[in-house]
């Protein structure tokens, strides 16, 4: 299909504002939902506003402190989400919705001033099925700032408008999306079989079903990148896993970047092996890699304070490493019972 233009807003969407509902479903996340649910509730949208959450297992407060919130804010409901697991506390979020535009939101993620009102009002413009913006990274500590830093390099992510901006225009995936509800139920709901990528993935058969998915540079949602080297290693250990089951249930969904950092392992591996039999060539792909990290660090952390710029060679690493690592070690049978989908209700 042919992909939909922008038009010049309008201030008010045909057959006026719908209700919109905000879903998120939250683990572990004390240090940012107090912020992240006030951010939702705050915005200046003209139409009817609810949040469903979907709370998980926690090992802090987070369940304490959404029940809080919930006595505070008449326009919050909670669902519980015992397995903890994103998708499926997703799904028991849509099914409790009732909006005709479903927006999700993260734990750690702070919208903007505006942002709801204005994803509404591309929707109407564009007629897609989906849009959304650019998670705009931002760290607090020196640590956390690289992280952002990286987040926002293409060195770091490689292709990718949603981590660092551009044209607005049709896309694969963008950040979080607000959705049509009947994008949604076509869809069948988030695939519960995914742990990771599954906002990808769902984004993946709404194209499929002829959707669009409209990426716009205006819609910047913060997002809390993890604190400690580990965390960030998990992450993106994760991320390689799990899009290696992305490509293999859906080939068609493979993209040459995605191939880079397992290249990029496999090549530092060969070449340090190579040299430790005394083949001096070996060290060709190990050193290479190596400055090309720190060459891209420093283009990067210009203008940043030092001790900002001193974690930068090792955070790009650490992401392409276990990016790269986990995509190469990604066991054939993670993902290969597609769970139930719940999804939301007809309706």
């Amino acid at each position: 299909m042919s992909a939909p233009r922008p038009a010049p807003a309008a201030p008010v969407p045909s057959g006026g504002w719908p209700l919109l509902s905000v879903v998120m479903t939250v683990r572990d996340e004390q240090r940012h939902l107090r912020a992240c649910v006030e951010r939702v509730l705050g915005q200046d949208y003209p139409g009817e506003l609810e949040m469903v959450v979907a709370v998980g297992p926690s090992r802090d407060a987070t369940a304490a402190i959404a029940r809080e919130l919930q006595r505070a804010h008449p326009q919050l409901r909670l669902v519980d989400n015992p397995g903890g697991r994103t998708p499926a506390g997703l799904n028991a979020a849509l099914a409790q919705a009732r909006g005709r535009v479903v927006a999700r939101v993260d734990g750690h993620a702070m919208l903007p001033p505006g942002y709801l009102r204005r994803a509404v009002e591309v929707l109407e413009q564009t007629g897609a099925a989906n849009v959304g913006g650019v998670m705009a990274a931002e760290g607090t500590t020196p640590f956390e700032r690289a992280v952002a830093t990286a987040m926002t390099s293409p060195f770091g992510v490689g292709a990718g408008r949603f981590h660092y901006g551009g044209e607005p225009g049709p896309a694969d995936t963008v950040y979080l999306g607000v959705f049509r509800r009947e994008a949604l139920e076509r869809a069948e709901g988030y695939d519960e079989s995914f742990l990771r990528a599954q906002d990808w993935e769902l984004n993946h058969r709404i194209r499929g079903a002829g959707g669009v998915v409209w990426f716009t540079p205006e819609l910047r949602v913060t997002y809390r990148p993890r604190p400690t080297l580990s965390a960030l290693a998990k992450q993106y250990r994760d991320y390689g896993r799990w899009r290696r089951v992305v490509m293999r249930r859906h080939p068609d969904s493979v993209r040459l970047h995605y191939l880079v950092p397992p290249a990029a392992v496999l090549g530092v591996a060969a070449g340090s092996a190579l040299a430790l039999t005394g083949r001096r060539s070996g060290l060709l792909a190990p050193l290479g890699y190596v400055a090309s990290v720190l060459a891209a660090s420093a283009i990067a952390g210009r203008g940043l304070p030092p001790r900002v710029r001193l974690h930068l060679p090792l955070v790009f690493g650490t992401m392409h490493g276990a990016w790269g690592f986990g995509f190469l070690t990604s066991p054939r049978e993670l993902g290969g019972q597609v769970a139930e989908r719940s999804g939301p209700p007809a309706g």
